[in-house]
């Protein structure tokens, strides 16, 4: 059912979230830019000794690295497309790189059976494949951003990021308002559904794969933002978006992009500064905020009392 904020926004949020208007999620996500900010900066005190990874010298030659990016974007796109279509036509409600609810309140009840044919879906097309298809063509997995030159400071910058996340997540509804039993069981299903549903794709497709391409055709700068600006892209197919119409269309899409550009803008200094990609996923996804905020989603989903 489309839901209308008090200025007649069509987005599909539910009631709860519509007492803010839709401009109020995206000042709030760019609220947090700010502390996004002060996380890099401190970021790069604890990474002051360490050179600047060459990401570009592990991409190929220009024009291999492009057509091999523009491949991987038709690629994704088909996928995308397949998996809203998918969805529409099985449960009503297209395959999205979150679950309905996810951050920003459920708009319906998603059943086990298809909170696990999304997490599948998306880690086999958008996480396993790529992986496969770019390792036989001869990719290590340090040309992949997959592999640590500085385990320990990347460990230690990965606890700090994680520790101001766990820490602003706590300012709203989170983990800690459930009961013992929910917060175990749903936490450790929350890390494992979403390390497959969205974690390890977003890891693999954008920032192993795509960021080192963008890297080797253009500036740091341009290639910086244009993994930041990958993030929102991949998610464009949200729950909470409408494609009714072209203005419900162009509000989506700004929504989106407003919305997910700030955490894409840490997901990609964090690998462009570490060359570690896992450095994201763990600080920056993974726990939080898919287990600090997300476990009440899941819990909601899979009835766990």
């Amino acid at each position: 059912m489309l839901c209308q904020g008090p200025r007649g926004v069509p987005l599909n949020l539910p009631a709860s979230q519509l007492k803010q208007t839709p401009l109020a999620h995206v000042i709030d996500s760019w609220v947090a830019l700010v502390f996004l900010v002060l996380e890099c900066g401190l970021v790069l005190l604890f990474t002051r000794r360490r050179p600047w990874p060459d990401l570009a010298q592990r991409a190929p030659q220009r024009s291999i690295a492009l057509r091999e990016m523009a491949v991987l974007w038709i690629y994704g796109a088909v996928v995308l497309l397949a998996g809203r279509w998918l969805g529409f036509h099985i449960f009503g409600a297209g395959i999205a790189m979150h679950l309905n609810g996810s951050l920003v309140g459920a708009t319906r009840i998603q059943s086990p059976h298809e909170v696990y044919l999304w997490a599948d879906y998306n880690f086999i097309f958008l996480a396993l494949l790529p992986y496969i298809v770019f390792r036989m063509r001869g990719y290590s997995r340090e040309q992949l951003n997959l592999k640590s030159a500085n385990w320990k400071n990347d460990t230690l910058v990965i606890l700090a990021v994680l520790a101001i996340g766990c820490l602003i997540d706590l300012r709203g509804p989170n983990i800690l308002q459930l009961t013992p039993h929910q917060r175990i069981v749903g936490g450790l299903l929350s890390f494992v559904i979403h390390l497959f549903l969205t974690d390890v794709p977003v890891m693999i497709f954008i920032y192993g794969i795509l960021l080192p391409r963008y890297a080797r055709l253009f500036s740091p700068a341009t290639a910086f933002l244009l993994g930041a600006a990958s993030y929102p892209a991949i998610h464009i197919f949200e729950t909470f978006t409408r494609y009714d119409s072209p203005f419900d269309s162009l509000v989506s899409a700004i929504f989106v992009f407003l919305f997910f550009f700030p955490p894409g803008v840490m997901k990609s200094f964090l690998t462009m500064r570490t060359g570690n990609t896992w450095v994201h996923m763990w600080g920056f996804h993974a726990i939080s905020p898919h287990v600090t905020i997300d476990t009440r989603l899941i819990v909601q989903d899979f009835k766990i009392m």
